[in-house]
């Protein structure tokens, strides 16, 4: 019988590419990592990983025992949701993780729609880094976001559910071309938001001068209002712009998701969780 657990390791390492990466993302040794999929290896009693020096790749075998993991441990959780479901209403611990600005304007107000017995623990994170932390079990449910111009990485063990969509605005000026030569702030490299202001300035034929990178929206907006730099900023951040800032819609998105692991929808804790975001959401009239 193969062990759930060491799939999972399995699948991980397929997504990551090294037992380092897979361990560093776990808070596991790298020869913890390596004895659980030799065992793996053992349970399947196949060759699942090649070893060259301190690389590894997958097999052909270990490529088709990745496609199944996709498919037991999916099941795996729907069969957890279903027993949760006949088991009671929600209740218990809720790990929400979430992006700033959405921590700040929705989740206030969608805590306060939960059932009672739930217990939401709230931890922010940049949405690149949801999928690794439903997988790992760090989180059951997150809030996430998709911008025009940044295509959506697709993840086999995750599930979306869309929740709302804002429009992006320029600060200072009419259109991002006119900000050709202004000085930019962007988020810091390696977020979706830092990765959505660079292309959204390649399309309009230039590469931004970045001056300034700040993750904090409402920081972004008070120097964009001192005049050190021109920004995108989404709606959600923009409700309360300070007064010398002036903000101008652009033809540009931000989607808002919620994700949790395939399978695990149907759980009443995510159940509830997801409808008390789109109550928010009605509340707040985003």
């Amino acid at each position: 019988m193969l062990d759930p657990r060491k799939l999972r390791l399995l699948r991980d390492l397929s997504r990551r590419g090294t037992i380092a990466a897979v361990a560093d993302a776990l808070t596991f040794t790298p020869s913890a990592v390596s004895q659980q999929l030799s065992a793996l290896e053992r349970e399947a009693g196949v060759a699942l990983l090649e070893r060259t020096g301190r690389t590894v790749a997958l097999t052909p075998a270990g490529v088709l025992l990745v496609e199944h993991a996709h498919t037991v441990l999916e099941q795996l959780e729907r069969a957890s949701a279903a027993l949760a479901a006949i088991s009671g209403g929600p209740a218990g611990p809720l790990r929400i993780g979430t992006f700033p600005t959405a921590a700040r304007v929705l989740l206030p107000v969608a805590l306060a729609e939960l059932p009672p017995a739930l217990e939401p623990m709230v931890f922010e994170i940049d949405p690149a880094d949801v999928s690794a932390a439903l997988r790992a079990g760090e989180l059951d449910v997150a809030l996430v976001h998709e911008y025009d111009f940044v295509p959506p990485v697709t993840d086999a063990s995750v599930d979306t559910e869309p929740l709302f969509t804002e429009t992006m605005y320029l600060t200072s000026r009419s259109a991002i071309a006119d900000a050709r030569d202004d000085p930019w702030i962007t988020n810091k490299p390696g977020t979706l938001c830092h990765a959505m202001a660079i292309r959204a300035c390649q399309a309009a034929g230039f590469e931004p001068r970045v001056r300034h990178h700040i993750d904090d929206f409402d920081t972004i907006l008070a120097f964009a209002a001192a005049g050190h730099g021109v920004a995108l900023v989404p709606r959600l951040a923009a409700l309360s712009p300070p007064p010398d800032v002036r903000l101008a819609p652009l033809p540009l998105a931000r989607r808002t998701l919620a994700a949790f692991r395939k399978g695990y929808g149907g759980h009443p804790a995510i159940t509830a969780a997801v409808a008390a975001f789109h109550a928010a959401i009605s509340r707040l009239a985003l």
